[in-house]
């Protein structure tokens, strides 16, 4: 029987990199007997790094990229990741870095190491996102649209993100369907491109009887701030709450009639919005704004669109939505739960990286 294919997975952090929850399930998943996961990341800052430590995989609080400059040093300091890798004896290297840092793959090419890289966020326009790609190994896409970044690249796949739909499961939650006032939910860190201010200025068209709306997420950012101070100046306080980054949003998309991704179409626009696959395996209705990443999770359900930016046509959506019998707005939140059963779910995700490790590693595994 062949030895445990070494991988190891990297990140910049388990506190303000969105790909956390994915990194876990993914591992958990796994099959232990045949892959021996470690996983190295920039600090061990907030609190879903000790869920990450209760996987008990080694956790190596290492750097694995470095700055560009200075170049006459770059070598070097690329040397030092590299003998980290080498005296680890990885097979393969799987970064789950969000940037365009190429640092960690000319390290991984120094040590003979194979490399490859999920790529999470829209975006293709800089230089180093095309050296990135050219020292990689193989690139994971996550969305239709982001195989056109690699035309020349025969060594990629797409395999859409996976989630637990077990654990994001509205079987264990009582919902009431005929609220009087109906519920809105947007879950995000709150930065400029997700487009908040379209979203309270759809709600200041309705009255605090018909729609409130709750807004989870970090914050306490500058433009989390502002939307904030946004919300008093519209006199939308009775309507609006913010409750902040949650450890667990299932109880609050539980209790809501609505999801609404409002994200803008400008900036780095959406990769896969776990947020809204989150929401959708809740069975609950979901409203995104027609953009990358959100019409691919939304593709078969066009009517769950509405054009970015446009206030007027979100109003619409939301008008249209509140009419829904109770039965009807069961319908399509069910409707939208089998389909992240069948598009997205996390025993598909974990098998389509197993069977792509293996091939890439077939002459590797060899006997202990």
């Amino acid at each position: 029987m062949g030895r445990p294919l070494r991988i190891l997975f990297t990140t910049s952090n388990f506190d303000t990199a969105g790909s956390g929850k994915v990194i876990y399930d993914l591992i958990k998943g796994l099959d232990r007997n045949k892959f021996a996961i470690e996983i190295a990341c920039g600090n061990a800052k907030g609190a879903f790094f000790k869920t990450i430590a209760s996987l008990g995989v080694p956790i190596h609080v290492f750097p694995t990229k470095t700055a560009y400059r200075p170049y006459y040093s770059l070598l070097f300091r690329a040397w030092e990741i590299a003998k980290f890798y080498k005296q680890q004896e990885y097979d393969l290297i799987h970064s789950w870095q969000w940037s365009n840092d190429w640092t960690e793959a000319l390290a991984a090419r120094m040590a003979g190491v194979r490399w490859m890289y999920t790529k999470k966020a829209m975006g293709y326009s800089s230089k180093h996102w095309h050296i990135k790609s050219y020292l990689a190994d193989y690139i994971v896409t996550i969305n239709e649209e982001m195989r056109g970044y690699f035309p020349n690249k025969k060594q990629q796949q797409l395999i859409p993100l996976g989630l637990d739909t077990n654990y994001y499961s509205p079987e264990q939650y009582q919902r009431k369907w005929e609220g009087s006032i109906f519920q809105v939910i947007t879950v995000a860190n709150l930065v400029p491109v997700k487009g908040l201010e379209v979203l309270l200025a759809a709600i200041q068209t309705f009255s605090s009887q018909e729609v409130h709306l709750t807004v989870v997420g970090k914050d306490d950012t500058t433009y989390g701030v502002e939307m904030k101070a946004h919300v008093k100046r519209l006199g939308l306080e009775e309507q609006v709450q913010f409750v902040g980054k949650q450890m667990d949003v299932r109880p609050y998309l539980a209790g809501a009639d609505l999801y609404v991704i409002p994200t803008l179409d400008e900036g780095r626009k959406e990769g896969m919005p776990m947020a809204l696959v989150e929401a959708m395996s809740m069975g609950i209705p979901v409203l995104g704004s027609d953009i990358t990443g959100i019409n691919f999770v939304l593709k078969d359900f066009p009517q769950c669109r509405f054009r970015a930016g446009d206030v007027t046509a979100l109003v619409e959506a939301i008008k249209e939505l509140r009419t829904l019998s109770a039965q009807d707005r069961l319908a399509l939140g069910t409707a939208l739960r089998r389909y992240c059963e069948a598009h997205f779910s996390m025993e598909g995700f974990i098998k389509a990286h197993e069977d792509l490790y293996h091939r890439l590693l077939k002459y590797r595994h060899v006997s202990a």
